[in-house]
């Protein structure tokens, strides 16, 4: 045997970029820990990132082509899948066509160099403007407030978690996620940070999270009433007259306007909706201006909603009016070495609503429309009714609302391809399953979450270990299936283009290129590299016409009839009695992990959780069995009692359901559970922007 050797690199599961020390001998890894020499994780690391090791040895993977026959599964080989693939493909495009041809793209995406890189012009070859990804289930709110807000849809505030004095923290549970739409390492020690310099946290949700539980207040509110809370804040700031813009005074548009707003949702007017009574609404709004510096984070809860878009625009609005914009301790924008922004024209055309979904007039955004609208797309008849798809490191058929109802549509299909190392959920109504190269065998770098950071770091990772020649990255999947769809012969130049050819110059191109930053300058720093804390950088990085913040752009002031109407409805559906929201745990992320048998083991954790009050009037017992249903699905699951939910409010994990016929994923059903997501309405989604509402979904209960 060799010897024995180490390997850094950042974990690639979740959005926080922890640091990797992992030590191998041949192709064996023989430990994970956190890299105490990494400048931002600083030896931080969860249990997640275990199942790099997991995804690598899994027995369960895949690792050459697999064609589904009349009498099971088949082994192929690439250039046979290739061929089938795109004469399928142009074959349906040609009778039907280019928009018959559908993507959909998983969260994986996002942590994946060559992916992020190479599906641009992947999306280009095949000529269709149907995409569809886990954006629009999860952060589409962001993104188009930064759009209409800030110019740009990547252009994203984030907490300046290190040097803030008060963080409020609205349905979001950062301790549990490691930060989201915030990559931060070590959220809970950041947090006790805030705590020692003699700060304060507040965390507002339905649920006392574990986030919750180490701040110094917890708020329990009503699911999808953040907007009315934030609407109320708003008014104590301009009511106490302590509106202060201070060196954005001249770079607001909108002020004004959003005064005379506010003054319609007082504390007195919302407390009844919200469930959080008006002296606590005042007294929150002062301790958020008496703070020396301030941030409210408003996360998952707020986004997944319907109206999740009024939500994160609202957000914006209360860090920019209460002086906690662009500054140490609030809101700030990142400077990261790769620039997605590098190309964007101040004044650049949205492209909000440039196109619609057939079915609801949903918008076309960020080049995609909403995943909830997926099913209805393929299954509608009609010109451009979607006949054939390929999904890219996504199991929605989890992940996306109704996944049953697009799984009965994906079984309808033409023709489907799935580019996945599992026969899973999903994948199961494939033609054709690519199976990529896992996360240790790839190159790193983390693209989309230093644009998210809450500090400026740098950092590349090469593979670990060499993929074997009959295998193939996800990148070299998408760059040959589009040379095909665009007859490129292999021999031609741009065949030979890798992703290290890309970073290296984005990186020469970007910010710190003068300083010397380039590919090599981190193939010689593998620990990474400290660029510095966030700066105030708003002047230099908005990307509006006028260089102005438009505080209220009017899209939200269209939707705002809609919540005002939530003030006038009567009480809720008696026949569906509760509220479902989702929830995070530790060692799971999305549909990723349950194939992990140690990040899975012991007790059972999709449960649903229920307020013990509820609980006795129902008439069931802690780990009883219960009968869940909503407008859409039924589901079995255990209870857990418990009052750290609100009464009146049930939940349970997302990304959880792999019990069904057909999968590989021996691990996963040693502990199936149910999915959400055969709850959760495709129908219900934030009709501004079309992300869907997972959080709210009615709900009634029975013992089963």
């Amino acid at each position: 045997m060799s010897e024995i050797n180490t390997h850094y690199r950042n974990c690639n599961i979740c959005e926080a970029m922890c640091g990797l020390e992992i030590t191998y001998q041949d192709n064996q890894i023989l430990s994970i820990k956190g890299d105490q020499l990494d400048p931002f994780s600083q030896g931080y690391n969860c249990p997640k990132s275990l199942a790099l090791e997991d995804f690598y040895t899994d027995k369960d993977r895949l690792k050459t082509p697999i064609r589904r026959t009349a009498t099971g599964w088949e082994d192929i080989s690439w250039d046979e899948a290739f061929s089938e693939i795109t004469e399928k493909f142009k074959g349906i495009q040609q009778q039907h066509g280019n928009n018959a041809l559908a993507v959909y793209l998983g969260n994986p995406n996002a942590h994946s160099l060559g992916n992020a890189l190479f599906l641009k012009p992947f999306m280009k070859s095949l000529g269709t403007i149907n995409r569809f990804s886990s954006a629009s289930a999860d952060q589409l709110p962001h993104h188009v407030a930064a759009n209409f807000m800030f110019g740009a849809g990547m252009l994203i505030p984030v907490p300046d978690i290190d040097r803030t004095d008060f963080m409020l923290i609205i349905g979001g549970n950062p301790v549990v996620s490691n930060g989201s739409m915030m990559t931060a390492p070590n959220v809970i020690g950041r947090m006790k940070a805030i705590q020692k310099r003699g700060g304060k946290i507040v965390v507002v949700d339905p649920r006392r999270t574990r986030t919750a539980k180490i701040a110094d207040q917890h708020l329990f509110i009503r699911p999808e009433k953040d907007a009315l809370l934030l609407l109320a804040l708003i008014h104590c700031v301009f009511d106490s007259n302590m509106v202060n813009l201070r060196h954005l005074e001249t770079q607001v548009d909108g002020l004004d306007d959003v005064e005379s707003l506010a003054k319609h949702y007082s504390p007195e007017l919302v407390a009844e909706f919200v469930g959080i009574n008006a002296t606590s609404i005042r007294t929150l709004a002062a301790d958020m201006l008496a703070a020396d510096s301030a941030v409210c984070y408003s996360r998952m809860g707020a986004s997944t909603q319907t109206f999740g878009g009024l939500c994160l625009w609202l957000t914006n609005v209360l860090n920019i009016i209460t002086g906690n914009f662009d500054r140490a301790g609030g809101a700030m924008f990142p400077q990261p070495a790769f620039d997605l922004l590098s190309n964007h024209q101040p004044g650049h055309k949205s492209s909000f609503g440039q196109h619609q979904t057939r079915v609801r007039k949903l918008p076309f955004f960020n080049g995609e429309f909403p995943v909830a609208t997926l099913a209805e797309e393929i299954q509608t008849p009609g010109e451009g009714q979607i006949r054939s798809v390929i999904t890219v490191a996504g199991n929605p058929v989890l992940s996306a609302p109704s996944g049953h109802k697009l799984a009965q549509a994906f079984a309808g299909l033409d023709y489907m391809v799935s580019v996945d190392i599992y026969l899973n959920e999903t994948t199961q109504y494939a033609n054709i399953i690519l199976p990529g190269t896992t996360g240790v065998e790839n190159s790193h770098f983390d693209i989309f979450f230093n644009s998210f950071s809450v500090r400026n770091t740098v950092k590349y990772s090469p593979p670990l270990f060499d993929q074997q020649p009959d295998q193939r990255s996800d990148w070299q999947i998408l760059k040959q299936i589009s040379a095909r769809m665009l007859n490129i012969a292999t021999d031609d130049p741009m065949q030979k283009i890798t992703p290290e050819m890309l970073l290296d110059m984005e990186l020469k191109k970007g910010p710190y290129g003068e300083e010397g930053m380039s590919l090599q300058k981190l193939i010689d720093n593998p620990h990474g590299i400290d660029i510095g804390p966030l700066m105030p950088c708003l002047a230099e990085r908005i990307k509006t016409a006028d260089g102005k913040v438009n505080l209220f752009p009017q899209i939200y002031r269209d939707d705002l009839p809609r919540l005002d109407a939530v003030m006038a409805q009567p009480a809720r559906d008696q026949a569906y009695p509760f509220e479902l929201i989702g929830r995070r745990l530790v060692k799971s992320h999305n549909t990723w992990t349950q194939n992990s048998q140690r990040l899975i083991k012991g007790k059972n954790l999709c449960t649903l959780e229920v307020h013990s009050q509820d609980a006795q009037a129902l008439g069931i017992k802690q780990g009883q069995l219960v009968n869940v249903s909503s407008a859409v699905g039924e589901i079995v699951i255990e209870v857990a009692i418990t009052d750290d939910i609100q009464q009146g409010v049930v939940s349970m994990p997302q990304g959880w359901g792999h019990n069904q016929k057909g999968t590989n994923m021996s691990v996963a059903a040693t502990q199936p559970g149910v999915s959400i997501n055969d709850l959760t309405d495709a129908n219900r989604v934030d009709m501004l922007t079309g992300n869907a509402a997972f959080n709210g979904t009615p709900v009634a209960i029975k013992a089963a």
